[in-house]
């Protein structure tokens, strides 16, 4: 066994121990499990979040989108900073209307603010359905790393087999709180590696960040500029206020900021988190060193360019801590994701189908479906070919149907009620859904000039408005016809 792989064992082990050690002393019931007694500080608040984010998308897809698309992988700085403003706002709202009801999972909150349990089904649906490709993306990347990590001695296959077993094992037994334990490593390894690489690398091989941008632009001209179609300017703002709003739609960042001891930690987090998403900048810087060093990846092979030009420049020791250090970026989101998706099937699918069903009855059922859903994301892990950035933007264009009857629920007078809302997201997730199984591209209809470039949720967004809006003009209209006919 190589020291790549001897160590990459060990970040596997150092993450399972943790999330064994987070448990001790504690009863592992709904909230514990779930939502971590709402105990959690602003430190693990904040871990907790950093984890949702930093995951195998920055580690491998910002790098890969970088190296492959160059100037358009700027969006990523954008639609994380507006997301971190609007959570000084947002959240502190949520927690506190959470808290007050004791809810576990993000339909809780729609089924509660609307008063339909139809509601909270629809929302639980849509989660999962988003969650499945998130949770693809991390299985993917975990093959890569390790695949990657192990020179070829373990093919990405067998990685992801271990990966799911070793990630069933850490939920069920820890929850929650072996996700916040095992973040503290993994963000502090990711910061630290990531700092590293994107300074040491430009200056290797270029001698500074400078003679980077040069050789790029002498090679490939305009390559860090937006291009004029495709991923345009307007697929680039379109992108950015997309995966903005839906920033906070997941449901399992719901399920992290219920599990905060108070709201003064998303104001705190707020201020911070918008200056920490910079370590995305030398991720970049890794991924456009790659682009002349590493030439000819192409298609979902532009997420192997960070370990590919760290193959070429580094010993295999150190391989493997860029191996650990990625396992760890695979593991803690993934488990998170993992438990937010079973929570959503046993409390908000099953639950208000046997109404007998104890929160003690729920956290098994909880624990029962982790391997099942495991299994159906490494079976799409295996099937599928998409990039990283391609699954992630997927689970964005689903979330994001859900912000317009979510801001509206936060006013002191709703303008909404459930039936605007159901049919918004409805019709938003239908559009969503047709795009993706046909392959339908506003690219196809050149009339359309610019616009032809906007990101296919947005699309899916206005559709959703402008049946909510309908919607709501039609029950309005309903209702005061049948106050007129009362009098």
């Amino acid at each position: 066994m190589s020291i790549a792989l001897i160590i990459v064992a060990a970040g596997f082990v150092l993450a399972i121990g943790l999330g064994l050690y987070a448990r001790l002393g504690r009863e592992m019931g709904l909230e514990q499990w779930t939502v971590g007694g709402r105990g959690f500080g602003t430190v693990l608040v904040f871990l907790l979040m950093a984890g949702e984010i930093y995951t195998t998308f920055t580690f491998l897809g910002g790098s890969g989108i970088a190296y492959d698309k160059g100037g358009p992988a700027y969006y990523i700085l954008c639609y994380l900073t507006l997301a971190y403003i609007t959570s000084y706002w947002m959240l502190p709202p949520v927690w506190r209307y959470a808290k007050q009801h004791g809810l576990y999972t993000q339909p809780d909150f729609f089924a509660r603010k609307y008063g339909s349990r139809a509601l909270g089904i629809l929302v639980a649906l849509v989660g999962i359905v988003a969650l499945v490709p998130y949770l693809v993306l991390q299985f993917k990347g975990l093959g890569i790393i390790v695949s990657t990590a192990s020179y070829g001695a373990l093919s990405s296959t067998s990685a992801v087999w271990i990966g799911a077993a070793a990630l069933t094992a850490y939920v069920v037994v820890s929850g929650v709180h072996g996700s916040a334990w095992t973040a503290v490593i993994k963000d502090t390894s990711i910061l630290v590696l990531v700092i590293f690489l994107g300074i040491y690398l430009p200056i290797h091989y270029y001698g500074g960040y400078e003679g980077l941008f040069g050789a790029i632009e002498a090679a490939k001209p305009g390559f860090l500029a937006l291009p004029a179609k495709g991923q345009s300017p307007t697929w680039f703002s379109s992108t950015v206020l997309l995966t903005a709003l839906g920033g906070y739609m997941w449901p399992h960042t719901f399920a992290s900021l219920y599990t905060a001891r108070e709201p003064a930690a998303f104001r705190r987090n707020a201020v911070i988190l918008p200056i920490y998403q910079l370590i995305n900048l030398f991720v970049f810087m890794i991924g456009f060193t790659a682009v002349l060093q590493v030439p000819g990846l192409t298609g979902p092979d532009v997420d192997l360019s960070l370990f590919k030009l760290s193959l070429q420049s580094f010993p295999p020791w150190f391989i493997g801590v860029i191996g650990a250090t990625g396992v760890l970026t695979a593991l803690v989101p993934g488990s998170m994701i993992l438990i937010a998706g079973v929570t959503l099937i046993a409390n908000n699918l099953v639950r208000p189908l046997r109404p007998a069903m104890d929160d003690a009855a729920t956290a098994r059922l909880c624990k029962i479906l982790v391997p099942v859903l495991a299994l159906i994301c490494v079976g799409f892990t295996l099937s599928g070919g998409d990039t990283i950035v391609q699954l992630l933007l997927m689970g964005y264009n689903f979330v994001t149907q859900l912000f317009p009857c979510f801001i509206t629920s936060l006013m002191r007078r709703n303008p909404l009620d459930r039936r605007a809302a159901m049919a918004g997201i409805v019709a938003g997730v239908a559009t969503v859904a047709v795009t993706v199984v046909s392959g339908f591209s506003l690219s196809s209809l050149p009339f359309l000039g610019p616009l032809q470039d906007v990101n296919v949720g947005i699309v899916a967004l206005v559709v959703n408005l402008l049946v909510t809006a309908a919607v709501t003009q039609a029950t309005r209209a309903r209702s005061t016809a049948r106050a007129r006919a009362a009098e």
